[in-house]
C-alpha cells in the first residue's frame, strides 16, 4: 500500500465489522485531514451518510479496495467534508437536515432536503417540531454583473417529468450561472429501510429510482450477501449480470433517442422509442415485470431463465442491433444535428475527475471507470468487455459512449447466455446471528450506485443507506452549461439524465 497521508493515518487503526471493505473509526481530528486530502485529490468521494451518532464517507484510490471513514458526532457537530472537497457539500446538507448535525467549517448550510414543509425537523436525528416556512424562501447564490437577467425554471415543468428547479443567470442568450434546487420528492429511503426486515428494505431500494430497480437491488443484494457471508449460486449471478444489462440497453435507447429529440431530430426518438419497448416487453416476457423489480433478492434471484427465454433475448438482440446501427448511422451523416450536439455543454475533464463522475457523463470527459471492471463482481469478475471512454466532453461524446455501451451490453449478454451454468438460482439467508454491515456498488446505466448496510440480530435491517450516481453528477451539470445559451439546456440536461428521485431519496 502507498503510504501516502491517508494510508499512514489510518495504519494503525482496527478495521470494523464492515465487509468487504475495511471500515475505520476516528476521531474528529484525522476524518479532517482526510477529508482536506480528498480536496488535494489523493482520494475519491464514493459517498457521505450519517445515521445516529456517526458520521460516515466512503472513499476509493485507484487500483486499491475502497474503504469507509467513520467519525463520531460529538455536540451534535462534525468536521465538514464539503469545506475541502466541493462534492461533499450537497451530501453534508442532506445530513444537516436529516440528522440536525451541524458540518463544522461548512461552505453552505442552506437547506438541501428540507423545504419547510416537513412536521418534524431532523427526523432521523433528535426529531424536534418543525418550524413552518414558505418552501419558495430559499436564498439563491448571489450573482452580481451588468446586463445579467434570471429566469426560473420548474420545479413544475412541462410534459411527464419529476420536479426540480432551475435558477439560470443569464447574458443575453448565454448561461453564465445555473443554479439547481432539488429535494421535491424526497421520500423518506432514509427511514423507511429502518428497523425494517430485509425483504421490505429490498422492495423500498428497488424503488427508489424505477429506471434503476435492478442496479439498486443489485447493490442491496450484495451488500446483505457480504455483511452475512452468503455465496451466491453461479446461475443467480449470471441471470443478475443478464438483467442489469438489459436494463442498460433499455435506458440507453431511450436516452439516444430523447437527447436527439431534444435536438428537433425526432426520428431517431421515435426508432429508439420502439428499441426500448422491445426491450421492456422482453424483459416482461422473461422475467414478469417490465423493470425487472423485486427479481433480484438477497441470495440471488427470483426467475429463472429458461432455454427458450435464451432463445427469446438472443432472437431480440439480433433484430434490434442491426436496425440501430442504421439510426447510428443517420446521427452520424446528418450534420444539423452533429452541429447541435458537437461542442455543447462541455464537461471539463478535471472536474468529472475531482467529483468522480461514474457512467456516460465520466466516460465522455475522460475518466476511465467502470465498477463492472474495477470493483469487479460477478458475473464480470475475470470478463473482458468494452468500456467506452471519450475525451470531448460534450453531448456528443456522452451519446457515443451510450452507443458503444450498447453494443458491449449486447455482447455481454450473449457471452453470459452462452456460458449459464446449470445449477439453483437462490442462497438460502440465515438470520444474523450478530449485528453486520455490508457494502457494495454496481455499475448503473449512469454509473455507479453504492449501498451500505447494517443489520441487527435477528436478521432486520438497523440502518441502510442508498447512494445513486446522480448525486455527484448534478452538481457537474450547471458546470457544463455555462457558456451555452439557454435553448441547448435541455440538450445538456438529457445528456446527463440525472435522476431526481434518485438523488432526492
Amino acid at each position: 500500500m502507498r503510504q501516502d497521508r491517508v494510508s499512514a493515518l489510518l495504519a494503525d487503526v482496527p478495521a470494523g465489522p464492515l465487509r468487504p471493505w475495511p471500515r475505520h473509526e476516528v476521531d474528529a481530528a484525522v476524518f479532517a485531514t482526510i477529508a482536506e486530502a480528498l480536496g488535494a485529490g489523493e482520494r475519491e468521494l464514493l459517498a457521505l451518510w450519517g445515521e445516529p451518532g456517526l458520521v460516515h464517507m466512503a472513499i476509493r484510490m485507484v487500483g486499491e479496495m475502497p474503504c469507509v471513514i467513520s467519525t463520531a458526532v460529538v455536540d451534535g457537530r462534525f468536521p465538514s467534508v464539503g469545506r475541502w472537497h466541493p462534492p461533499a457539500i450537497r451530501p453534508e446538507r442532506a445530513i444537516r437536515d436529516l440528522f440536525g448535525y451541524e458540518p463544522e467549517g461548512a461552505p453552505d448550510v442552506r437547506p438541501w432536503l428540507d423545504h419547510g414543509a416537513w412536521d418534524r425537523a431532523a427526523p432521523l436525528g433528535a426529531a424536534g417540531p418543525a418550524v413552518r416556512r414558505d418552501p419558495a424562501d430559499y436564498e439563491m447564490l448571489p450573482v452580481i454583473g451588468e446586463a445579467l437577467h434570471q429566469i426560473p425554471v420548474g420545479p413544475v415543468h412541462a410534459g411527464i417529468i419529476e420536479p426540480g428547479h432551475f435558477r439560470f443567470t443569464a447574458n443575453g442568450e448565454t448561461v453564465v450561472r445555473l443554479e439547481e434546487r432539488l429535494g421535491y420528492v424526497h421520500k423518506g429511503i432514509d427511514a423507511l429501510t429502518t428497523d425494517v426486515p430485509i425483504a421490505r428494505a429490498a422492495e423500498r431500494v428497488a424503488r427508489l429510482s424505477g429506471d434503476s430497480t435492478v442496479a439498486a437491488s443489485f447493490a442491496f443484494a450484495r451488500a446483505v450477501e457480504a455483511a452475512l457471508d452468503i455465496a451466491v449460486p453461479p446461475r443467480a449471478a449470471a441471470i443478475r449480470g443478464v438483467m442489469a444489462e438489459l436494463e442498460r440497453l433499455a435506458n440507453h435507447f431511450g436516452d439516444v433517442g430523447a437527447i436527439c429529440n431534444d435536438a428537433a431530430f425526432a426520428i431517431v426518438l421515435a426508432h429508439c422509442g420502439i428499441f426500448r419497448e422491445r426491450i421492456l416487453a422482453l424483459s416482461a416476457a422473461v422475467f414478469g415485470h417490465r423493470l425487472m423489480m423485486d427479481t433480484i433478492v438477497p441470495g440471488g434471484v427470483a426467475a429463472n431463465i429458461t432455454a427458450e427465454a435464451a432463445r427469446m433475448i438472443v432472437a431480440t438482440l439480433d433484430a434490434l442491433l442491426p436496425a440501430f446501427d442504421e439510426i447510428v448511422r443517420l446521427y452520424e451523416d446528418t450534420p444539423s444535428i452533429q452541429d447541435r450536439t458537437c461542442g455543447t455543454g462541455h464537461l471539463a475533464a478535471d472536474l468529472a475527475v475531482r467529483f468522480a463522475a461514474g457512467g456516460p457523463v465520466g466516460r465522455a470527459s475522460a475518466r476511465d471507470f467502470d465498477a463492472r471492471r474495477d470493483l469487479a463482481y460477478p458475473p464480470y469478475e475475470g470478463r473482458a468487455f468494452d468500456v467506452p471512454v471519450f475525451t470531448a466532453g460534450d453531448v456528443d461524446a456522452r451519446i457515443r459512449v451510450r452507443i458503444g455501451e450498447i453494443a458491449a451490453s449486447a455482447t455481454l449478454i450473449r457471452a453470459l447466455l452462452a456460458t449459464m451454468p446449470e445449477g439453483p438460482i437462490l442462497a438460502p439467508v440465515p438470520e444474523a446471528v450478530a449485528p453486520c454491515e455490508g457494502i457494495a456498488v454496481t455499475e448503473a446505466f449512469r454509473g455507479d450506485l453504492l449501498v451500505w448496510v447494517r443489520l441487527a440480530a435477528g436478521g432486520r435491517v438497523a440502518r441502510c443507506h442508498v447512494r445513486d450516481a446522480s448525486w455527484f453528477q448534478w452538481p457537474l451539470l450547471e458546470a457544463a452549461i455555462e457558456g451555452n445559451i439557454v435553448a441547448d439546456f435541455p440538450l445538456c440536461n438529457k445528456s446527463f439524465n440525472c435522476s431526481y428521485s434518485g438523488h432526492d431519496l
